[in-house]
């Protein structure tokens, strides 16, 4: 493992990328809710796969503060992590936190919250969102969406908005838990890694494909997950 990776300071890029995708997210968001939509266009059909990876981001940035990589500062760390989480269908930080360090703590076991004793792609994936969603979640969307229609097309809601962080999630579940974590892994961090193939591993979950690496290096924001790859792969051959 190459220490300079750990060492480098994440400021002020950490902050600069999580604005980025905060804003992009918000940029492409009201763009799409205003959009006419036609089912032969295929600019509809974008638009849902863009405001998913973006969502995705949302959550890979909720995600990098749990682990204080957004920003060295604890108290604006903190603060984006809270406000991408929420931005995430009203995540809660405060929930995030705990279980994810667990996740770290207790990988592949019986007190891993992400983790199910099977292999079944279906039960593992509800057994993973019984872990995250809550009925206040429940209720604020319902409330947000109320409210919203009133302004906007009910239908862009359900395609731009709803829609796509119910399959962020699905992209997260997939890739970031199911694939590195399912068989039976014996080494020290019970997991797998994609290959390397940095433009797949971006556009598939920001990089959490390498998941082998990220538990191996949990100080590394995921926007330098390729380089702690790229170390690995030169000390392995």
């Amino acid at each position: 493992m190459n220490s300079e990776i750990i060492r480098s300071s994440v400021d002020p890029k950490g902050v600069l990328i999580a604005l980025l995708i905060i804003v992009l997210w918000f940029s492409s968001l009201l763009f799409l809710l205003n959009y006419q939509i036609s089912w032969s266009d295929p600019l509809v059909y974008l638009g849902v796969l863009i405001q998913m990876h973006l969502y995705t981001g949302l959550f890979i940035t909720a995600h990098d503060a749990i682990h204080g990589l957004v920003s060295s500062d604890k108290k604006l760390n903190k603060a984006i992590g809270w406000f991408t989480a929420l931005l995430f269908s009203y995540n809660f930080y405060s929930k995030l936190f705990p279980k994810h360090h667990e996740h770290h703590r207790f990988v592949a076991t019986d007190q891993d919250p992400d983790y199910h004793d099977s292999d079944n792609f279906f039960a593992w994936y509800f057994s993973f969102i019984k872990q995250y969603v809550t009925i206040w979640q429940i209720l604020l969307m319902a409330v947000t969406f109320n409210i919203l229609k009133l302004f906007l097309p009910t239908e862009n809601l359900i395609v731009f908005w709803m829609l796509p962080a119910v399959l962020s999630t699905l992209q997260l579940f997939y890739f970031g838990t199911y694939l590195p974590h399912r068989g039976e892994n014996e080494n020290k961090h019970h997991s797998t890694t994609q290959s390397k193939n940095h433009f797949w591993a971006f556009f598939t979950c920001y990089f959490f494909g390498y998941h082998y690496e990220h538990h191996d290096s949990p100080g590394t924001p995921w926007w330098r997950l390729w380089r702690v790859k790229e170390s690995q792969s030169i000390e392995n051959g």
